[in-house]
């Protein structure tokens, strides 16, 4: 487990959805009452680039003053760059106590944490052996409310910070959208077990060219499971799912010993 050992702990800020966002500026000014705060984010959105890295072209940075008071440069990478750029060039020989990423405008449960730029912003934090956590909102929209998101992002970061989180793993934490009635409380619980079912309309453009839009919707194959992360957002709970980068199906490698291969 990893604890917090300073009482001003260093804080990286990341994020998919690009320094300019509006999620980023409310995690940096959560963040900037609980630590010292640096920001390596993308210079442009990064939604869905799940964890790509850049391999075959060269990174720029520039740095910004977009924030008041705080280090901040922005990355024409993805969020895995980002968190890379920032352990290894920026702050290099330092101990980041905790990477935050987010806040990400839309949900990142169920299966969306494959896909999701924020998330593997946080687990790439994890594989470097840093604690993090990944913050999303339960809404799309660019003036999304995120004022309801405030008091638990604190209050999980700090808890975080306090008590640890496990080696090599990244806290999913998602937010319903802000309504009438106040957050009911927090539930830790699983993933939900889930799938995009994608539609592609096909069109052409005028020199007669096709092109595809892709759509769909998600499909929950257990809607009435109360243990899952999908589940509590619909009603109206924040969920923390602790994700871990270690893909293997223990229980199928006894399946296929049996092979005999």
């Amino acid at each position: 487990m990893h604890k917090i050992e300073f009482m001003k702990p260093l804080i990286l800020i990341t994020n998919d959805d690009g320094i300019t966002s509006k999620g980023i500026s409310v995690l940096v000014e959560v963040m900037q009452k609980i630590g010292e705060v640096v920001v390596v984010a993308p210079d442009s959105p990064n939604s869905g680039m799940g964890h790509a890295i850049t391999v075959d072209a060269t990174l720029h940075i520039k740095k910004s003053n977009i924030f008041k008071g705080v280090e901040a440069y922005e990355c024409s990478g993805t969020p895995a760059d980002c968190v890379k750029l920032a352990k290894h060039h920026f702050l290099k020989g330092r101990k980041i106590d905790l990477v935050v990423s987010g806040i990400n405008h839309g949900m990142n449960a169920s299966i969306s944490v494959i896909y999701s730029g924020t998330m593997s912003a946080a687990i790439e934090a994890a594989i470097e052996d840093i604690p993090s956590i990944g913050f999303s909102l339960n809404d799309f929209k660019y003036d999304a409310d995120f004022e309801h998101t405030k008091k638990y992002i604190k209050k999980i970061a700090l808890k975080a910070l306090s008590n640890g989180i496990p080696k090599n793993t990244a806290l999913n934490v998602n937010f319903p959208a802000k309504q009438a009635e106040p957050i009911k409380g927090i539930k830790v619980c699983r993933q939900n077990n889930g799938f995009w079912l994608e539609e592609f309309d096909s069109r052409k453009d005028p020199h007669g060219r096709p092109y595809f839009w892709m759509g769909g919707g998600f499909v929950n194959r257990e809607p009435e499971n109360q243990e899952n992360d999908i589940w509590a957002i619909e009603n109206n709970y924040v969920s923390i799912v602790p994700c871990h980068y270690d893909m293997t199906h223990y229980q199928a490698i006894k399946e296929l010993k049996k092979w005999k291969i």
